[in-house]
């Protein structure tokens, strides 16, 4: 990381914590730092200044982190998904996922296999194999979910964001299938298994490194958080929550880590805890908010895909919702903002019918007009270039 974030500790960026209620979305458990103004976001500014009190004790919204910069908004970990979550919808942060190349570049892409998933599930791609089977030079021409959007290199995905941006990078696989999912490891197997994730780890850091964003590393593999810790202490690191809140805990606290990641159904005092997810209950009973804040770490949950469960998890104490969609907070509280004052109702119905007769009168001129405004989103949704220059 940079040298005057190293000098801030390696606790300078996850999201606000129980430790730092009132900071900004990035202070850190050591202390809270301003975030990097270099770039304008549009909205992003606007969703950090507004977060409304949820509390008497005044904690902020929780952070928004775009999942796969917002998955089922855009084409998952892609460099159009990264930049419209960030620069158009103002996320304060993007959560990717990273494989190596067979030549060694780090890619973003979430499977191991580029056209198949686990279960019989048509994959992302319509290319055959595991990720690192393939040079970078074929991964980057291959479309992801016919979107025209290509697989991207984290070095490209990096290049798409506004510095103010912090990056979760998930290290999901070092290309192989040899690897330890969600488990403590032995100290023999933990040795070996640490070598096998360095190529990339090393890769990754140094192209972190060199960007002026701030990054948070997280993984279900034990391994691949022990070598961050190898290669670069300062470097903020979550472990991710699986199937055994013990386990999760326990690697937690072994590496301390400066962030969790559990699932949303691993949180208590919400409607979802112990529910049918990627894996039901019944869990420890560990108030895991709770536990984390006493502890100094940050609580970020995966995946939110509705409002309703992002407010009941911001309800509970969350400090982070790794989102598909963005704008998902929402309260009957919250003051909306129309374009115009809360008694002009009736100037507002005048103006509907008044443009409503127009409309009619002018019929050809507003489905011309109509036809060339809906073609244009299509058209910048197939331009990688375009989804980072909705912010300029």
């Amino acid at each position: 990381m940079s040298q005057d974030r190293q000098e801030l500790g390696r606790r300078s960026f996850v999201a606000g914590t129980g430790a730092v209620i009132g900071a900004s979305a990035f202070g850190g458990v050591a202390g809270a730092t301003e975030r990097n103004t270099s770039s304008s976001r549009g909205e992003a500014d606007v969703q950090e200044s507004s977060a409304s009190e949820r509390s008497e004790g005044g904690a902020p919204d929780p952070t928004i982190i775009a999942h796969r910069g917002f998955a089922g908004q855009y084409p998952e970990n892609t460099v159009g998904a990264v930049g419209r979550a960030t620069w158009g919808d103002g996320a304060d942060m993007v959560e990717i996922d990273i494989v190596p190349s067979s030549d060694g570049t780090v890619v973003v892409f979430h499977d191991s296999k580029l056209s198949s998933r686990d279960g019989g599930e048509r994959g992302l791609t319509d290319l055959d194999g595991y990720v690192w089977e393939h040079p970078w030079e074929e991964l980057r021409e291959t479309e992801v979910l016919q979107s025209g959007e290509t697989i991207p290199s984290l070095q490209q995905v990096f290049d798409a964001l506004p510095d103010s941006a912090g990056v979760n990078i998930e290290f999901k696989n070092p290309g192989t299938t040899d690897v330890y999912f969600a488990e403590k490891l032995n100290e023999e197997t933990l040795a070996q298994q640490k070598e096998v994730w360095r190529p990339m780890a090393e890769s990754a850091l140094e192209i972190a490194d060199d960007a002026a964003n701030d990054v948070l590393v997280s993984s279900f593999h034990e391994a691949a958080l022990a070598v961050v810790r190898d290669i670069d202490p300062d470097v903020p690191i979550a472990f991710l929550f699986w199937d055994s809140i013990e386990t999760g805990l326990e690697i937690t606290r072994e590496y301390d880590c400066e962030a969790i990641h559990p699932p949303y159904n691993m949180i208590q005092g919400t409607p979802f805890f112990g529910d049918e997810y990627y894996l039901s209950g019944p869990f420890a009973d560990v108030d895991l908010v709770a536990v984390a804040h006493e502890e100094g770490r940050t609580v970020n949950t995966w995946t939110v895909g509705t409002w309703y469960q992002a407010e009941r998890l911001a309800e509970a104490g969350v400090d982070g919702l790794i989102a598909d969609h963005p704008n998902l907070l929402w309260t009957a509280d919250d003051e909306a903002d129309w374009g115009g004052d809360d008694d002009s109702g009736t100037e507002t119905e005048t103006e509907t019918e008044t443009e409503t007769e127009t409309e009619t009168e002018t019929g050809t001129e507003t489905a011309t007009a109509t036809s060339t405004e809906t073609a244009t989103p299509t058209e910048t949704a197939n331009g990688t270039s375009t989804g980072t220059d909705d912010g300029d």
